[in-house]
């Protein structure tokens, strides 16, 4: 008896030794043990999740419509941007601590350039305690905010605005899509360095160059020949390509010379837009010259041709010190420096964004040499062959 336990000690010990420590005679394996870090080895930090403040401005984003199926017919910028967030709880805080700020809540066409200007001061502020911010802000003049913002924040953290074409409240509403992506993107670092963008119908666009091309359907943001930068494909982000701005990250000539901080707290100057046509009169120049305008566009014909009534006003206002930009209506293609005294080529910029740059450009400067060469370089800026 003796030697048969004996026996079963043995055999238990070889079985043992051949199984490994970890095994059982079952045959089930147990965990293996946490190896013991080194003295003073320092542990793994998680990542920091990204911090995101997203701003509300209103429009249609923040709509609330009559009914469910009420797609054109509601009232803009009624929701807090608070609530929009709120409602992409949980699964938004996966991927930012987000925070909101309400800088107001209208119709996208209700701002004027003073609140432009405070929108700009909100949004640089936002940025040095956070790693990106989202504005959100109606469609109708999106691409006029957005450009406003790519010319004058300083930082070079990501700037996202969205919205939306349908408001929150209806069926199919691409709002909390939008607004979604646009905290994905802003939290993933993506697009530092390319200043403002716009992100629509799972669309990334640069801000110089999207445009409204339709009034009421979803995918109605391009890029023109251009194209957008990238898309979003649920949790993947693709960046194509990137504005040429990019070339200049982390050096000094990235950021443009519109600091609102150092241009004085005097209005700044008026700007208007006069748009040509078959027999166009010269009374809307006349008429934006005798207000005071400092400058003004004209959204020419092809490459930017007026009638010869405009062309004669347009002389006249040139005299007396008013500046012009040209521009095409066309929506695409290039308007060159003219070599006409008083009169700057707006190249491809629409006439919107053609007013904002001569608008900023003339709170900076009465130099017409150097606001031709910023619209060539800043309003147009090109990837320059490395020398």
């Amino acid at each position: 008896m003796h030697q048969l336990a004996r026996r079963s000690t043995v055999l238990i010990a070889l079985v043992t030794i051949a199984l490994g420590p970890t095994a059982s005679l079952a045959g089930a394996a147990e965990p293996h043990p946490k190896p013991t870090p080194k003295s003073g080895a320092a542990e793994p930090h998680p990542k920091p999740t990204p911090k995101v403040a997203v701003i509300g401005t209103g429009g249609t984003i923040a709509g609330v419509s009559k009914s469910k199926v009420s797609f054109d017919d509601y009232e803009a910028g009624k929701l807090p941007v608070s609530r929009l967030v709120r409602d992409l709880r949980p699964d938004v805080d996966r991927i930012a601590a987000v925070t909101t700020q309400q800088f107001g809540n209208k119709d996208s066409n209700n701002y004027s350039i003073p609140e432009y200007r405070r929108l700009t001061a909100t949004v640089d502020h936002a940025l040095k305690y956070n790693d990106g911010v989202v504005v959100t802000t109606g469609t109708d003049t999106m691409e006029e905010f957005a450009y406003w913002l790519d010319l004058t924040v300083r930082s070079d953290k990501p700037v996202v605005l969205t919205g939306a074409m349908r408001p929150w409240t209806v069926i199919g509403s691409d709002a909390p899509a939008n607004l979604y992506n646009a905290i994905h993107l802003a939290a993933s670092g993506r697009t530092t360095c390319f200043g403002t963008v716009v992100m629509l119908n799972d669309e990334i666009h640069a801000a110089r160059e999207v445009r409204k091309t339709d009034a009421l359907r979803l995918n109605a943001f391009s890029s023109g020949s251009s194209g957008e930068l990238g898309v979003i494909d649920q949790n993947r982000i693709r960046v194509n390509r990137a504005p040429a701005r990019a070339e200049q990250c982390g050096k000094s000539g990235w950021k443009t010379p519109f600091d609102l901080g150092r241009i004085a707290r005097r209005p700044l100057p008026e700007v208007e837009i006069a748009y040509s046509y078959q027999g166009a009169g010269p009374e809307a120049i006349k008429a934006f010259a005798d207000a005071g305008a400092a400058g003004v566009v004209t959204a020419g014909t092809g490459a930017g041709g007026i009638s010869p009534a405009m062309t004669e006003a347009r002389d006249d206002a040139v005299k007396n010190g008013v500046l012009f930009a040209s521009a095409s209506r066309t929506g695409s293609g290039a308007v060159y420096d003219p070599h006409v005294r008083g009169v700057i080529g707006a190249e491809d910029l629409t006439p919107q964004k053609a007013r904002l740059l001569l608008l900023l450009s003339l709170a900076t400067t009465h130099n017409e040499h150097r606001i031709q060469k910023w619209f060539d370089t800043l309003g147009t800026a090109q990837f320059r062959p490395r020398r």
